[in-house]
């Protein structure tokens, strides 16, 4: 049976037919960036060179940089504390964003934001959101204003199963289906609010379950599988761009670590984290990849390796940009 006639049969595999060569290169390049930023970023925790706290989303590389993809570069996102992945699929510098870890002058946003709150204005990123379900309100209010222009343009809001339970999704959801605004709601489904099993805390199955109260689209994919997310973020987008509405689309996912640095991970058992590992969403797609030709064994090391030597320049601009002026300490705040 050659490859065309399995894509005929699997959705999954018509799905990654649907990619290019060059989205496909593309699409891994950056899971593989955002990995090794995150590893870095934890390894630079680790050895006392970033303060705070962060939140990794390691293992969660597919929905962020599928759901992105499916998206123009004039078109916005709005991110959340675990919003390092959402921010280098849009197409932001790992330099700068490491740098405004460090709290360096040279980035993003000047040190001041750190690792919650990152934007990239000029890349369609309007920032991460400490709050959790705080970017959807923001989002409606993009699409209201998207749609009070005559915009041709989209906003993705991403947000976590835990937010699913704020008053802010109900809200946010309801104005957004009820004004048609070209809005795409991202749930990122990893099983855990914090430390509270979602099985816990919702009486239905699923996030997406929750969009026909909205009058909405509400679509549940396997968000470790890009090929799939592409696909359906696809059509959430193309439906928000054509005047159609909001779409719900839940990713279901797993953070591989915990919910912070400052989490003892107790309420997992290691049996389940490595089931999760054994779907890690990076090596499926290389398996896949190969599998069907479309990718060679010394394209996935080419990928994997500048990816590497990406995030080692990167470090090294962070540690040696200048740290902020403390004259410079109110430029930027408003009274």
């Amino acid at each position: 049976m050659n490859a065309h006639a399995v894509h005929a049969q699997s959705p999954q595999r018509e799905a990654l037919a649907a990619l290019n060569d060059e989205t496909l290169k593309a699409a891994l390049s950056r899971m593989h960036v955002i990995r090794k930023f995150e590893e870095v970023a934890e390894a630079s925790y680790m050895r006392g060179l970033v303060h705070g706290t962060m939140h990794l989303s390691i293992g969660q590389e597919a929905s962020a940089v599928g759901a992105i993809f499916a998206l123009r570069a004039d078109d916005y996102i709005l991110s959340t504390h675990r919003g390092h992945g959402h921010c280098i699929a849009k197409g932001a510098d790992p330099a700068r964003m490491l740098a405004e870890f460090f709290g360096k002058e040279t980035g993003y946003c000047r040190g001041r934001g750190g690792s919650m709150h990152i934007a990239d204005i000029e890349g369609g990123n309007l920032g991460a959101n400490g709050i959790v379900a705080g970017g959807l309100p923001i989002a409606v209010g993009v699409g209201m204003s998207i749609k009070a222009q005559a915009l041709d343009r989209v906003c993705m809001v991403f947000f976590g199963d835990g937010a699913a339970n704020e008053g802010a999704f109900h809200e946010s959801l309801n104005l957004a289906s009820i004004w048609k605004l070209p809005v795409v709601f991202v749930c990122e489904n990893n099983q855990y609010g914090m430390s509270m099993d979602i099985a816990n805390a919702m009486a239905v199955a699923n996030v997406a379950d929750r969009a026909a109260a909205y009058a909405m689209p509400g679509t549940v994919v396997d968000g470790n599988d890009l090929p799939a997310v592409v696909a359906a973020a696809r059509a959430c987008v193309t439906r928000a761009r054509s005047g159609g509405g909001p779409s719900l689309l839940e990713c279901k996912t797993y953070r591989l670590r915990g919910h912070s640095k400052s989490d003892r991970n107790l309420y997992r058992t290691k049996d389940e984290i490595e089931a999760w590992r054994q779907r890690d969403p990076i090596a499926r797609l290389e398996t896949e990849a190969l599998a069907y030709g479309r990718l060679t064994d010394t394209e996935v090391a080419t990928i994997a390796k500048d990816a590497q030597t990406t995030l080692e320049r990167a470090l090294e601009f962070a540690k040696a940009s200048p740290d902020p002026d403390p004259a410079e300490l109110l430029r930027d705040v408003y009274a």
